[in-house]
């Protein structure tokens, strides 16, 4: 008997093979079809399809034969994968690799044995295909065609496992992923809104001082601040909700008036005195709020950070139709370059101008507004001219 050779890339073979999980006893039954096609064209009595390991031969699959696998020193199969196509033992009696080998001997008392390697697109040969007789025998070009295709239907199925597991893989690391971010917004949703609500203690117990010394217009602003506050709180809460199920949230539809959500969004935004805000009184849409809240509230921020005029002014427009509702918000700011229009929803993209405040942004945000926007089905757009003014328009169906 002679030992088989070690294919070359043996020890980058045996890496490729872990990522397959198949270096076990279990039998992959997705293979049983064609172990019994290459039985009944090669009319063999055995057929396999089988997995080299390091130190074993596993049998994947199996017509013929209870054995569940055999030492790789001995195996018929180490030795086809070192033929580029198929391997024919005619009478491995007569074979002095075989003659002796403890499978020609004993059981399964091998005498025919014709093999192809099954040979991944990296180049590694993982195992076999292969059938088997108990006296001598031979194949015609048709019957090793046949073999050589259920070779490759063999491999498909590999790679396609492999496939599953990459993807139950990522699964799960997107699984991990979404519980540090959801854990992460409940501790950031508690740092947040433990000062907002002593802010609003403070405030609530400065309005009833100045109430009571009559001085309204000190109390004026004290509403504003709490106004804005409670707001806060409510727009902390509807980004944790969202954070946890963001699929059901986004499939939640409300009906709601469109000027309503843009008053509760402004005493957000730290707007300077001399902005004109304009946008229309009417407009009812029913769609998920808290994704119209997130795109306004980021729309409106932009508008109102970068524009560099004596007079800014934004103006939000909304139309409708049988089937979509259109918004548009202009702004007369610092504009958008041309060579960058394109990059601005990609994420990361930072505007390279300084805002209205004398502060760099960390990117306009626009990349989550263009986010959600499509996991609504909907389109967003952009246009500008720098030192005029930029509008992003975006479309979203309507709700049945």
């Amino acid at each position: 008997m002679i030992t088989p050779n070690l294919p070359d890339n043996e020890k980058e073979r045996l890496s490729a093979l872990e990522n397959y999980g198949v270096l076990n006893d279990e039998q992959e039954h997705e293979f049983d079809d064609l172990t019994k096609l290459a039985a009944e064209i090669c009319q063999t009595p055995v057929a396999l399809v089988t997995i080299l390991g390091a130190e074993k031969q596993w049998f994947k699959s199996k017509v013929g034969t209870a054995l569940s696998g055999s030492p790789k020193e001995i195996a018929f199969c180490a030795h086809a994968i070192n033929h580029p196509e198929i391997m024919v033992v005619n009478d491995a009696r007569k074979d002095e690799r075989f003659h002796d080998n403890p499978l020609v001997t004993g059981d399964p008392n091998i005498v025919f044995y014709a093999g192809v390697p099954l040979i991944n697109p990296e180049g590694y040969a993982l195992g076999t295909i292969c059938v088997i007789d108990h006296e001598e025998k031979g194949l015609t070009d048709n019957q090793l065609n046949a073999l050589r295709i259920l070779g490759k239907q063999a491999l498909h199925q590999l790679e396609l496992r492999k496939k599953v597991r990459e993807l139950e893989a990522a699964n799960e690391a997107l699984a991990e992923a979404n519980s540090f971010i959801e854990k992460f917004a409940r501790r950031a949703a508690h740092d947040i809104k433990n000062p907002l609500t002593s802010i609003i203690i403070s405030a609530d117990s400065l309005q009833k001082k100045l109430t009571s010394d009559g001085d309204e217009r000190s109390v004026r602003l004290v509403n504003i601040a709490l106004r804005s506050a409670r707001n806060l709180v409510n727009y902390v809460n509807d980004m944790l909700d969202y954070s946890k199920a963001p699929s059901i949230l986004l499939a939640s539809q409300e009906t709601f008036e469109l000027s309503e959500l843009i008053e509760k969004i402004l005493p957000m935004l730290n707007i300077p005195d001399g902005y004109k805000v304009d946008f229309p009184k009417t407009g009812t849409i029913k769609s998920s709020k808290i994704a119209f809240e997130q795109i306004l509230l980021n729309l409106f921020s932009n508008a109102v950070r970068y524009n560099d005029k004596k007079e800014p002014t934004i103006l939000l427009d909304f139309k409708e139709d049988k089937n979509k509702y259109y918004i548009a918000l202009s702004d007369n700011g610092i504009g958008i370059p041309k060579s960058d229009l394109e990059k601005i929803f990609q994420e990361g993209y930072t505007s390279t101008e300084k805002d209205r405040f004398n502060k760099r942004g960390n990117g306009l945000g626009l990349d989550a507004v263009n986010s959600l926007i499509k996991k609504m089905h909907g389109k967003i757009n952009a246009s500008s001219i720098l030192g005029t003014g930029t509008t992003i328009s975006f479309s979203l169906p309507k709700s049945n």
